[in-house]
């Protein structure tokens, strides 16, 4: 291995899709062999950071070779020392020792670490899995590190983001997606993409190869109801269907595992975002629009936006704001005796559209 190879540096995001190829050159080497003494795996977004690690401890060593040269630590049980004089060992009977140290970002006196950072032994693989948050580069650890390792930082996904990331994920698997059926996915699992690709693992279990999931797949495989939704609730909203809104929340009341207040709280507040910026910068073609929603030009979600622009002023949705921060409270019991959450929902609801 050469000197600027002792140095091979990787910066991935996931902020991009055009980024996951990078992601994709690592487990390229990974699986080809092409091992470095140190991967710092950092950041917000846990779901590369666990593939890699995962295939680390699943496939570098053969099976027969594990239980001598590899070791799995967790930050909040190790120290920085135990890490150093393990990583520091030979291996037996093979070309390499692993070890993985998971939740590093417990781990405390870092700068115990660093001597090793600095002059790693070849024949170790330590992987240092730092989740939901980086390492900071200020630091002498955080520097040796950015100098010394392979780094793979990641950051959360925006949820307007989460739609082209499915339709990525699932065309790498011969399968397309309405993006009507994306959006109600995001609507349901959020931007965590662990959760998000465990519900796409179960659709493409009972989706033949080479069709087009529909949000009747979705319902039928996911349980997501496709009528009574927040994805639905927020469109019915700006179209001010006052029988509409009353059907879901009613849903909601009746289902409370289907919909929690705090997750229909966020999915308004979203919405209403989206609403505030269109008011707020006033685009004047679809283009704009879809531009500032970081969605694709589709004709029935640009319609359904303009509609609640019609409903629903600047002041009115600074109103709303106003709202869903003090229902919010309530939900915790701030300022409230203990009012039902469906109570609670219907009486916002209600102030929204009146």
């Amino acid at each position: 291995m050469t000197k600027d190879e002792d140095n091979f540096h990787w910066l991935i995001t996931t902020a991009s899709l055009t980024m996951t190829s990078a992601f994709d050159v690592i487990l390229r080497d990974l699986k080809n062999k092409i091992y470095h003494p140190i991967y710092l795996l950092e950041g917000e977004e846990p779901y590369y950071i666990d593939i890699i690690s995962d295939y680390i401890e699943n496939h570098l060593l053969p099976e027969t070779e594990r239980s001598f040269n590899q070791t799995v630590l967790y930050g909040k049980d190790t120290s920085a020392n135990e890490i150093r004089q393990r990583a520091m060992n030979y291996p037996m009977f093979s070309n390499y020792q692993v070890i993985i140290v998971k939740e590093a970002q417990m781990l405390k006196k870092w700068d115990e670490l660093l001597p090793y950072i600095e002059k790693p032994v070849k024949t170790t693989i330590l992987v240092l899995c730092h989740r939901y948050e980086n390492i900071d580069k200020r630091t002498k650890v955080g520097k040796a590190l950015h100098s010394n390792a392979v780094v793979m930082t990641t950051r959360k996904l925006y949820e307007n983001q989460i739609p082209d990331w499915i339709q990525h994920y699932l065309a790498e698997r011969n399968l397309k997606v309405e993006p009507k059926a994306a959006s109600l996915i995001v609507e349901f699992v959020g931007n965590e993409l662990s959760k998000v690709s465990n519900e796409l693992e179960k659709l493409i279990l009972n989706i033949k190869t080479g069709s087009q999931i529909t949000i009747e797949d979705i319902e039928k495989n996911i349980g997501i109801s496709k009528e009574y939704n927040t994805f639905e609730l927020t469109k019915a909203i700006g179209f001010r269907d006052v029988k509409k809104v009353n059907l879901i929340i009613n849903y909601f009341v009746a289902n409370p595992k289907a919909n929690s207040m705090v997750f229909t709280l966020g999915s308004l507040y979203t919405y209403f975002s989206k609403l505030y910026l269109l008011q707020y910068e006033k685009p004047i073609n679809d283009s704009d629009m879809a531009a500032l929603l970081g969605v694709r030009a589709f004709p029935i979600i640009l319609n359904e936006y303009k509609a609640a622009l019609k409903n629903f002023s600047l002041e009115k949705v600074e109103e709303i704001f106003y709202l869903l921060q003090q229902y919010d409270l309530r939900s915790k019991g701030i300022n409230d005796s203990g009012t039902p959450e469906g109570a609670l929902l219907k009486e916002l609801t209600y102030k929204i559209l009146h």
